[in-house]
C-alpha cells in the first residue's frame, strides 16, 4: 500500500536542502568569527545561556532520559519486541560490525579522557548524596557507579531506542531520514513541508555540530599536551592544528567511501585497539582490584540508578555533572538516531534495544572500569598519583598520569593517542554522514560534496577556534547543552509516538491479532449497530 511512497536512493546523491545548509553553515561561521573577535563576550554569553538552560530544563532532561529508557525497556521485553523494523529483510551487518559502528557515535566523546578522569573526580569529591561514603573501596564503587550513570543506559537510550524506532518507521512510510521525522507523531504528514520541520532539522544539526567540533578541538589540546609531556614534542598551536586537520582528512576519506567500507573499517579498529589497550592497562595494574570494582560498582549502579539519574539536591554539582551530560547526550540524540536507523534495517525492536542500548552500556562500563579503575587503584595505593594531575591540568593529565605510573609508559602513551584518534575519526565519520543526510531533500543520499563539506568544515572550525586557546573550544563544547533545549522538545513526541507506531507494525506483521468486531447479527435480532469490541491486545 505504501510502496509508492518509498524513495529510491540514488547512488550519486540527491539535492541538498539550501535552507538547512545555509543556516547551519552560516551559524557555525558566525560563531567562529565572534569567538575570534570577542572571545570574552562569547564565553560569557555561553556561560549565561548554559546556566539558564541547566536551571530551567535540567529536571526535564533527567526525566526525559529516564522515561525514554523505561518505555523502550517495556517495549523490548513485551511481545512487541518481536516487531521487525525497516521491512522484512535480513540485516546488512553482522552483530559485531553493527554494534561496533554504533559505539562510534558516542563512546569517542568519553573515550580515553573522561573514562580516566571522571571516576577520580567523584572519588576525590564524592557526589553530594554519597558524601558519607568517601574513600576506600566503597568510595571507589560509588564513584564508578556515578560514572556508569552518566555514560550508561540513559545516554545510549536517548538516541538508540525510541527515536530510532520513529525514524525507521517514518522512512518505511516514505518520510525523510532527517530530524523532522521525529515530529511525525505530532504533525503527521505535514512534517514533510511544515516550517517546524525545517526548524527541527536546523536545531538538531547545530547541536551535533557544536558537540562534534568542540571535542575535536579539545582533542587537539589533549594530544598536544600528551605529546609535550610524554615525548617532549612542542605543545602549541602547530601540533594542535596538525592533529585536528589530519583527523578531519582521515574522517573525510572514510566518509566518502560510504557506510559499507570506511566506517566499518574504523569501527573495527576501534574495538580491537580498545581491547588491546584495556588488557594492557589492566594487566599492568591490578586485575583483582579492577574485577572486584566492576562487580561492586555494578551492584551500586543497579541499586542506585534512579536516585543518581533523578538527583536534584545540589544545583551547582548537577550543572557540572548530571545535567551537563544529560544535555550533551540529548543534543546528540536525533543525529545518533539517524545513523543507527540507517544501519539497523531488518533488526527487531528487542535487537535494537540490546544492540544500541544494553551492549554499548556494558562496553562503556567495562571501558570506564578498566581505565578509571586502574587510576583509582593507583590513587588508593599512593594518594595524589592521579588526583593531583587532574586537579592541576584536567582530563588529559589524569589519563597520562595513569599511563606514566605503569610500566612501559612510553608504549602505552602511544597506544592511548592512537586509539583516541581512531575513536574521534569514527565519530566524525558517523556524525558527518548523519549531518549530511539531514541536509538533503526527502529520502535522498548525501552527495560526496556535502559529506566532505561537513567533515572538513568541522575540522577547519576546530582548528580556527584553537587560535584563541581552549576558551573558544570549551564555549562551543558547552553550547551543545544550550542547544539541547529545542532538541529535548523535538524528542518528546517519541515517548508516545514510538509505542503507537510499534503497535501498528505488530498488527501488520501478525505479532498481535488485529482488532476484532462483533459478528454479523443473528436471525431474528434487530439489525441495529452495536458497540465495537476492542481486543485487550490493543490496550
Amino acid at each position: 500500500m505504501f510502496s509508492s511512497l518509498r524513495t529510491r536512493v540514488s547512488t550519486s546523491g540527491g539535492r541538498p536542502d539550501p535552507w538547512v545548509i545555509a543556516v547551519t553553515a552560516s551559524a557555525l561561521v558566525a560563531f567562529v568569527a565572534a569567538a575570534l573577535t570577542a572571545p570574552g563576550q562569547v564565553s560569557s554569553a555561553i556561560d549565561t545561556a548554559f546556566g539558564w538552560s541547566a536551571t530551567w530544563f535540567g529536571a526535564y532532561w533527567q526525566i526525559l532520559l529516564v522515561a525514554t529508557l523505561a518505555i523502550m525497556t517495556v517495549l523490548a521485553f513485551s511481545r512487541y519486541g518481536r516487531v521487525r523494523m525497516g521491512g522484512n529483510v535480513a540485516p546488512a551487518f553482522s552483530w559485531f560490525r553493527w554494534v561496533a559502528m554504533i559505539l562510534t557515535t558516542l563512546l569517542a566523546a568519553g573515550g580515553i579522557f573522561w573514562a580516566a578522569s571522571e571516576p577520580i573526580a567523584h572519588y576525590v569529591d564524592p557526589p553530594p548524596q554519597y558524601a558519607d561514603q568517601a574513600g576506600g573501596m566503597d568510595g571507589a564503587a560509588v564513584a564508578m557507579a556515578q560514572s556508569f550513570t552518566h555514560w550508561g543506559f540513559g545516554a545510549w537510550a536517548i538516541g538508540g531506542s525510541l527515536a530510532t524506532l520513529v525514524m525507521m518507521r517514518g522512512v518505511e512510510k516514505g518520510l525523510p531520514l532527517r530530524p523532522r521525522t521525529l515530529l511525525w507523531p505530532m504533525l503527521g504528514e505535514r512534517v514533510r513541508t511544515h516550517w517546524l520541520g525545517t526548524v527541527a532539522d536546523i536545531a538538531c544539526i547545530l547541536a551535533v555540530v557544536a558537540g562534534t567540533v568542540g571535542p575535536i578541538g579539545f582533542l587537539g589540546l589533549q594530544v598536544s599536551y600528551i605529546a609535550g609531556e610524554a615525548f617532549g614534542l612542542p605543545d602549541g598551536y602547530a601540533t594542535q592544528a596538525v592533529v585536528v586537520i589530519g583527523l578531519a582528512l582521515i574522517a573525510t576519506v572514510s566518509v566518502l567511501t560510504g557506510l559499507t567500507r570506511g566506517i566499518q573499517l574504523l569501527s573495527r579498529f576501534n574495538v580491537y585497539g580498545a581491547i588491546a589497550m584495556v588488557l594492557s592497562i589492566v594487566g599492568l595494574a591490578s586485575v583483582p582490584f579492577v574485577t572486584d570494582l566492576f562487580l561492586q560498582s555494578g551492584a551500586v549502579h543497579a541499586r542506585e540508578i534512579l536516585p543518581m539519574m533523578l538527583f536534584r539536591g545540589d544545583a551547582e554539582w548537577l550543572g557540572y555533572w548530571t545535567v551537563f551530560f544529560a544535555g550533551w547526550f540529548i543534543g546528540y540524540g536525533p543525529l545518533m538516531a539517524i545513523f543507527i536507523a540507517r544501519i539497523s534495517r531488518g533488526r527487531t525492536v528487542r535487537q535494537i534495544y540490546v544492540g544500541a542500548t544494553v551492549l554499548p552500556t556494558v562496553v562503556t562500563s567495562v571501558w570506564f572500569t578498566a581505565l578509571g579503575g586502574s587510576g583509582l587503584w593507583l590513587e588508593i595505593q599512593n594518594p595524589g598519583t592521579v588526583s593531583d594531575a587532574y586537579a592541576e591540568d584536567g582530563l588529559p593529565a589524569s589519563a597520562l598520569a595513569i599511563v606514566q605510573a605503569l610500566p612501559l609508559s612510553g608504549v602505552m602513551a602511544v597506544v592511548m593517542v592512537v586509539v583516541t584518534l581512531i575513536f574521534f575519526a569514527s565519530t566524525m565519520d558517523a556524525m558527518s554522514y548523519s549531518i549530511s543526510t539531514s541536509s538533503m531533500h526527502s529520502g535522498e543520499e548525501p552527495t560526496p560534496l556535502v559529506r566532505a563539506f561537513w567533515c572538513l568544515g568541522m575540522g577547519v572550525a576546530a582548528a580556527v577556534l584553537l587560535l584563541i586557546g581552549d576558551g573558544g573550544v570549551e564555549a562551543l563544547q558547552s553550547f551543545i547543552v544550550v542547544s539541547a533545549v529545542p532538541v529535548g522538545l523535538i524528542l518528546l513526541p517519541t515517548l508516545w509516538g514510538a509505542p503507537r507506531l510499534v503497535r501498528e507494525m505488530a498488527v501488520e506483521q501478525g505479532v498481535v491479532p488485529a482488532p476484532r468486531t462483533e459478528p454479523a447479527t443473528q436471525a431474528g435480532e434487530e439489525n441495529t449497530p452495536g458497540p465495537t469490541k476492542v481486543d485487550a491486545d490493543q490496550v
